[in-house]
């Protein structure tokens, strides 16, 4: 029996526009992360905390060896391989999305972890090692300098964890709690009889 082959385009088109949106996210958030990081090593000092917002917001420039939020000092490699496997599963999975929903989840979290990825790269002191630029401070909510590598990361996992609990998967459908797609039509001769024999 020959495919349905307008679904097959229907299919083709939404994966494409997945894909798109992933790359374009991807691409946005990893030039903000890079644009912001460039501005503050040309115009802060390290150390200096500069004021946004009195007792909210504030800038302050360090450079982590650590994972996100200045977590796990001094053990920069491992977080380079781990990014790069990340990076890896990000790639493999994105052909798999039908979601525009997951598209930006997975697009949020490339970009984050491509920005960061470049830092242990391509920054002091070493190959590999570079320190992670960081300079976003909410002592208020967080007691911790990130940056929007970061943001993006975290927001990624949000959604995650948002899509996961509502059920939606890769392909955009919602299932139940029976694991059958919501609002999805019986088909025909599946419906129970109306007065089902004891």
């Amino acid at each position: 029996m020959e495919p349905d082959r307008p679904e097959a385009r229907s299919r083709s088109k939404v994966s494409a526009t997945a894909i798109a949106v992933i790359v374009l996210i991807a691409a946005g958030a990893y030039g903000l992360d890079q644009l912001t990081k460039h501005l503050v090593v040309t115009n802060l000092t390290e150390g200096e905390v500069v004021p946004v917002i009195d007792g909210v917001l504030q800038w302050q420039f360090v450079r982590n060896s650590g994972a996100a939020f200045s977590l796990a000092s001094g053990m920069t490699w491992i977080f380079t391989i781990l990014a790069t496997v990340v990076l890896t599963v990000i790639v493999w999975f994105a052909r798999r999305i039908r979601s525009i929903w997951w598209a930006v989840v997975f697009g949020l979290l490339l970009g984050g972890v491509l920005g960061n990825l470049t830092d242990r790269l391509f920054r002091e002191p070493s190959f590999g090692l570079g320190h992670v630029i960081d300079f976003i401070s909410t002592p208020w909510m967080i007691p911790a300098i990130y940056n929007v590598a970061d943001i993006c990361i975290v927001s990624s996992m949000v959604l995650f964890l948002l899509l996961t609990i509502l059920g939606i998967g890769l392909d955009g459908v919602r299932l139940g709690k029976d694991g059958e797609p919501i609002g999805a039509k019986r088909a025909e001769g599946d419906e129970p009889h109306p007065n089902p024999e004891p």
